[in-house]
């Protein structure tokens, strides 16, 4: 599997995973808590495989932010939490970050 798809495949797993705690009721919900656990588990799989080729801070960061930004929305669009202009400005200079990574750096 190519590195970068390899990544962003992390990238959703995570997602999915993380979207699927708070529906996992501290893990007193079954179906939410399976999702979680085998989201993780395809997530850092995937991770590592991309870990081959892109440099470890390269794609945690790359992770990480996509990550957050992600749930943000997902956040916002299923369960109804409000972004003050604070915290989307936060989420805007991470986006940025991923950008100039992807569009600058030779680190990868």
């Amino acid at each position: 599997m190519p590195p970068w798809m390899a990544l962003a495949l992390a990238i959703g797993a995570e997602v999915v995973a993380t979207s699927a705690l708070k529906s996992a009721a501290g893990f007193t919900r079954l179906g939410p808590s399976l999702l979680v656990v085998l989201g993780y588990g395809v997530s850092f799989w995937c991770l590592s495989l991309a870990l081959k080729t892109i440099p470890v801070g390269v794609a945690y960061a790359i992770w990480s932010g996509v990550g957050i930004v992600l749930i943000a929305l997902i956040a916002w669009a299923l369960h109804g939490q409000r972004l003050d202009a604070a915290a989307l400005l936060g989420i805007g200079l991470i986006l940025a970050g991923v950008l100039v990574i992807q569009l600058f750096s030779r680190v990868h």
